[in-house]
This record gives C-alpha cells, sequence and structure tokens, in this order.
C-alpha cells in the first residue's frame, strides 16, 4: 500500500506543478505588462469592417510581446469579435486590459473646423479627423434630397455647418456626421435667432452668408457689430454692398482655383461676372463665402445701430476700419488707404 500511496502522492505533486506552471501561464500571458512604451497614450483606429488580422495589426506596435497578445486575444473571443473605433491603450497595461480597452472601449475624440470656404474643403478637413473620406462626406453634404428637406441649397448647404468643438466617435458615418450638424443648427437658431433674422427680412441661411461677409472683413470681434452695421444699412437702403471679401471668393470661383492668395482687388476685378460678386450682383450672395464664426452670425442678428454706409481699413489703427457716412468722405479715407497700400507694394 505505501508503494501505491508513493505514487498517488507522486501524480498527485505532478498535477500541482501542472496546474502551477498553467497558473502561472496563464498570469504571465494576461496580466503582466506587456507594453512597450512609458509615456503618453497609443491611439488605435481600427476600421469599420475590420478582421482579426487588420486589428491586431494595428494594437501590436503597441506591445513587447505579440505572441502573448494573440494568445490573450484568442482566449477572450476577441478574434471572433473585433470593434471597430478609436481606442486608447495606456502604458502598464496587461494584454488582458489590451484586449478589454479594444473590445469595449471606444473614446470619442474632439472634432474641430473653421474658415471653410467650400463644401469641398470642409469635407476634407473632416475626413482628416474621422474615419470617412472625403469624397464620402462630400457626397452626403451634397445629397439634394436632404438638403431641400431641410430647406438649403447646393449655394447655401455650408451655412449648417457651425464652426465649433463637437465629439464624435472615429468610426463615425458620413450621415451620422451631417445629422450631428443639423442637430447643432437647429440647436443654436433657436426661436429668438429666428425672430431677429426675420426682423432683418432675412432667413438664417442669408443671415450666415451675411455673416461670412462679416467675418471675412473684421478679425475684431468687437468690431463685427459696427460692419454688419454698415451692410444692413446698405440693404436696407438698396444700395449693393460691394464687398471686397464676395469680389476675392468670385475670383476664386471663377479661377477655379482657392488656392491663390489675393491681398489687394484690383478694379478689373469689380467685373467679374458672378453671383458672389456683390458690386455687380445686389442682395446677399447666394451663400456663404466661408463658415463665418458664431460672433460673427451674432454680430449680424445684434449689429450696431448707426449711419454709415463705407468703411475702409484703417492704416493708424491696424486691423481696425475707418467708417464713413458719405461717399465723399469715403473716397478721400479711400484714396489715403490706396496710397498707403501701394507704398507698402501690394499689388496683388
Amino acid at each position: 500500500m505505501n508503494k501505491y500511496k508513493k505514487i498517488l502522492l507522486g501524480i498527485v505533486l505532478m498535477g500541482l506543478v501542472v496546474m502551477a506552471f498553467f497558473a502561472y501561464r496563464v498570469y504571465d500571458t494576461f496580466f503582466t505588462v506587456n507594453t512597450n512604451f512609458t509615456e503618453g497614450t497609443y491611439e488605435v483606429l481600427i476600421p469599420t469592417g475590420a478582421d482579426y488580422n487588420t486589428a491586431f495589426l494595428a494594437i501590436a506596435d503597441a506591445v513587447e510581446d505579440r505572441d502573448a497578445l494573440h494568445e490573450t486575444a484568442v482566449r477572450k473571443g476577441y478574434n471572433k469579435n473585433v470593434k471597430a473605433g478609436r481606442f486608447l491603450i495606456e502604458p502598464g497595461m496587461s494584454n488582458n486590459e489590451i484586449i478589454n480597452a479594444v473590445r469595449s472601449r471606444n473614446i470619442p475624440l474632439n472634432v474641430r473646423f473653421n474658415n471653410q470656404e467650400r463644401l469641398e474643403d470642409l469635407a476634407g478637413r473632416i475626413a482628416s479627423q474621422l474615419e470617412p473620406d472625403s469624397l464620402s462626406l462630400l457626397n452626403v453634404m451634397r445629397d439634394p434630397t436632404f438638403l431641400k428637406e431641410n430647406g438649403f441649397t447646393q449655394e447655401n448647404a455650408l451655412s449648417m455647418y457651425l464652426p465649433n468643438q463637437y465629439e464624435f466617435y472615429w468610426n463615425s458615418s458620413p450621415e451620422a456626421y451631417r445629422r450631428r450638424m443639423l442637430a447643432s443648427w437647429k440647436s443654436f437658431w433657436n426661436e429668438t435667432r429666428r425672430a431677429r433674422a426675420a426682423a432683418l427680412g432675412l432667413t438664417p441661411q442669408q443671415v450666415t452668408s451675411l455673416a461670412a461677409i462679416v467675418h471675412k472683413e473684421t478679425a475684431k470681434v468687437d468690431e463685427r457689430p459696427v460692419v454688419a452695421g454698415v451692410y444692413i444699412n446698405r440693404l436696407k437702403n438698396g444700395i449693393k454692398l460691394d464687398a471686397d471679401p464676395t469680389v476675392i471668393y468670385a475670383k476664386k470661383l471663377t479661377d477655379d482655383d482657392f488656392n491663390q492668395v489675393i491681398k489687394r482687388v484690383l478694379y478689373k476685378d469689380l467685373t467679374i461676372d458672378n453671383r458672389y460678386n456683390t458690386y455687380k450682383y445686389p442682395g446677399v450672395p447666394p451663400g456663404p463665402i466661408v463658415t463665418p464664426d458664431l460672433s460673427a452670425i451674432d454680430a449680424v442678428l445684434n449689429y450696431k445701430k448707426h449711419d454709415y454706409l463705407y468703411f475702409v481699413a484703417d492704416i493708424d489703427n491696424f486691423g481696425y476700419h475707418d467708417f464713413s457716412k458719405t461717399l465723399s468722405e469715403h473716397n478721400r479715407k479711400a484714396d489715403r488707404y490706396r496710397q498707403w497700400i501701394s507704398a507698402q507694394k501690394v499689388n496683388r
């Protein structure tokens, strides 16, 4: 009996050793630190529809032991249940924590844009931050059915996109992005703002188009209500807006070149036959020439009441403008400005 007891005891001890080794192996595979960096975070972007191989390669550059990561992924069933999205791996994470992170912690990011002149530019800007490509975004932005149902046109569609910071999941679809932008637009254009627009005889889209001109005319937030007041006065008096930024936009549109830099508007530019040229066509342009800051939109809605009809860059107070009530007064100031800018050798 002693012999059999010894054999049995040996088997039990061997089993304990095997179990201990297995437990250590599991612990070592699952819970030992496996990141190869010590500071910051490692961003993992897993595309929509990605298979396990694609996902694994996106994660693998952040780890020391790829085999251990793979074993953990298989044991936890991640290889059969890959999730798309943006995930963050932190220093000191174990394989277990890494797989848990990429399996269930899709982290949103802040999407920003401003000063976009066209839908094409906006689509490119958003595509640089989210998964969808610029063409997919542009097609959704231009969708005629969507635009008609929500009161927009191809020309003023840009007015729906209000510059701000928005939280999105990286793998948001183009449609999801558009829905969020429409919801933000509706929230911004509340009853109070709509009433103010109506009092001006303008739609929200027209207010945005006018605000885009104000935005381009001055970067000084405190001056924007004054500039807006000039344009409101001109509209009320049936005077063309004569806004240089619209001429620049019309030239870029006509030349099909939005990369050109135009620092000075020439007399010949004023004759460009384009609906955005407010020296040639009266009223508000058919769409915004840029995505204006929200402060520019509110500057139009809360414009400063005065009698000014003209303004020119103030050479004595850089960044601001010199306002006039009469054309003769304005012409004197404009001549002074032209002499100054010529002296700076700014010819275009």
